[in-house]
């Protein structure tokens, strides 16, 4: 499995920070080649991209969550995926995002791709188009505030 590590400083309370990225619905507004991402259940995502000019399709599931914190997936079906986001205050108005993904280049063109560093720079043009989504906006669009545990207990948060 490959793996890619990124960090991005988004001028944002924490909590708008995190509270936006569970809008997992709006992943394609800022995520270069996800087509669709429909939330099935708390746990549950469902992922449509183009990855090496093909359409891909997988289930991921959230495997830990916790708010203003850490949320944590694999994949469940489909292509090989996993990751953490983490998210820590640097002050009161900025957050420092860090995203750690791993996946399975499968097929000539994704092994290739991923030599060249195309993941690398596909995730750190991610994190740069969510950083400015977040900052235009001068707020979330929504937010989650739940908890996943590792035991998959879902915790609601008010």
């Amino acid at each position: 499995m490959a793996r890619v590590e990124k960090t991005i400083l988004v001028s944002r309370p924490v909590r708008t920070v995190y509270d936006q990225w569970t809008q997992f619905e709006e992943f394609p507004r800022f995520m270069e080649g996800v087509e669709a991402v429909h939330q099935l259940d708390d746990r549950t995502l469902h992922w449509r991209a183009r990855v090496g000019g093909r359409t891909e399709e997988w289930d991921a599931e959230i495997v830990q969550q916790v708010p203003d914190q850490t949320i944590a997936w694999r994949r469940t079906l489909g292509a090989r995926n996993s990751g953490v986001v983490i998210f820590t205050p640097v002050d009161a108005e900025r957050t420092r995002v860090s995203l750690a993904l791993e996946y399975d280049a499968r097929g000539l063109v994704e092994k290739v791709g991923s030599a060249l560093g195309v993941v690398s720079r596909r995730v750190e043009g991610d994190l740069e188009r969510f950083k400015r989504f977040v900052e235009e906006r001068g707020g979330e669009s929504g937010g989650w505030r739940g908890e996943i545990k590792p035991t998959g207990e879902v915790t609601q948060h008010p």
